[in-house]
């Protein structure tokens, strides 16, 4: 069989899958972002009738899963598998979701990078020939993620300008082997960089140097310039990240001034996000309610989306632990 690995890590799949549809479901503040209406779905509240935060989440995401198959007119006994992660310890959110769908269910951790690793490991499944649709979710919640990485938001501890806010949201694509819809042509899984910053506030920082070496693997496997693409953009960097990972593949050689970021075009400087937007929910939204509609509508042609991934743990930071970093990437082109 031919190999498909181009150059150390890139996959070119021999038959691209299709991103039949997609749902996105946000919270009131996302609700109230720029991209406002561009999702299928703004919650009145971030409880949305459950009792806990947590209990909401997983029904976000629920619904999300739900109604991207329902958009696609098919049912969830037409699903092969469905691949999704949250920020959650053992991905409850998920797991607690997937109990109520009967869909196998592959779960994955690539903490705010998830939304691109299901894609990318959804194309691999169809692709090579293991299913013909996949169902790729993720979510996250301001207040889960809150009380979880942080500080419990009823205590108002004052944040630094570095630090992001956690999208309340949740995204879905429904892949397929066939159909039409914006293609998954490649992708770029990352490697686990650390370069030893230690501040659970200072994200983007964290992040910028995996993903900036995501990009620069992924242009040297397949021997790209960097005009090759509309967007380049990443997950949850946030404006300090983005400016940081802009830097890094100058430096290669890469001036990209197409270069976005999910964190930042979710929410107007007035909404007081800091440093931007954060969080699985947040590259799940903005790609499944905005990027995959504009490459719909022509007005963009081509897209590499590198989902950017803090791997931090409560624990092991209380221990001293630095915050290790992963960046996925998959590109996204227009029907064919």
């Amino acid at each position: 069989m031919k190999s498909k690995l181009r150059g150390k890590q890139t996959i070119a799949f021999q038959t691209p899958p299709v991103i039949l549809s997609t749902a996105s479901i946000v919270g009131p503040k996302e609700g109230q972002g720029p991209l406002g209406t561009n999702f299928d779905k703004v919650l009145p509240d971030n409880l949305d009738g459950e009792q806990s935060w947590e209990k909401a989440e997983s029904k976000m995401l629920k619904d999300a899963v739900k109604m991207a198959i329902s958009q696609a007119k098919l049912t969830e006994q037409d699903i092969g598998f469905m691949l999704a992660g949250d920020l959650l310890n053992q991905i409850t959110a998920s797991n607690y979701a997937a109990r109520d769908l009967p869909i196998p269910f592959l779960g994955l951790f690539g903490a705010c990078s998830t939304m691109a690793l299901g894609m990318a490991v959804g194309s691999m499944l169809i692709d090579g020939g293991y299913a013909s649709r996949v169902v790729a979710a993720a979510s996250s919640h301001h207040e889960t993620a809150e009380r979880q990485y942080r500080y419990p938001t009823e205590l108002g501890v004052q944040r630094s300008m570095s630090a992001q806010w956690t999208v309340t949201g949740a995204g879905a694509s429904l892949l397929a082997q066939d159909g039409y819809g914006v293609r998954i042509t490649h992708a770029t899984p990352g490697k686990v960089i650390d370069l030893g910053i230690t501040d659970p506030s200072d994200m983007g920082s964290a992040m910028a140097p995996a993903i900036a070496d995501t990009i620069i693997t992924h242009f040297q496997d397949l021997g790209l310039g960097q005009e090759e693409y509309d967007m380049v953009i990443t997950g949850d960097l946030g404006q300090v990240g983005m400016n940081i990972c802009r830097e890094l593949v100058q430096r290669a050689g890469y001036n990209l001034n197409q270069l976005a970021d999910c964190g930042v075009l979710i929410y107007d400087p007035s909404q007081d996000a800091h440093a931007g937007g954060s969080g699985c929910g947040c590259s799940a939204v903005v790609m499944n309610g905005h990027i995959i509609k504009e490459i719909l509508a022509g007005r963009l042609r081509k897209v590499l989306f590198i989902g950017s991934g803090a791997l931090l743990s409560t624990t092991f930071s209380q221990q001293g632990e630095s915050i290790p970093s992963v960046g996925h990437a998959v590109v996204l082109e227009g029907p064919g």
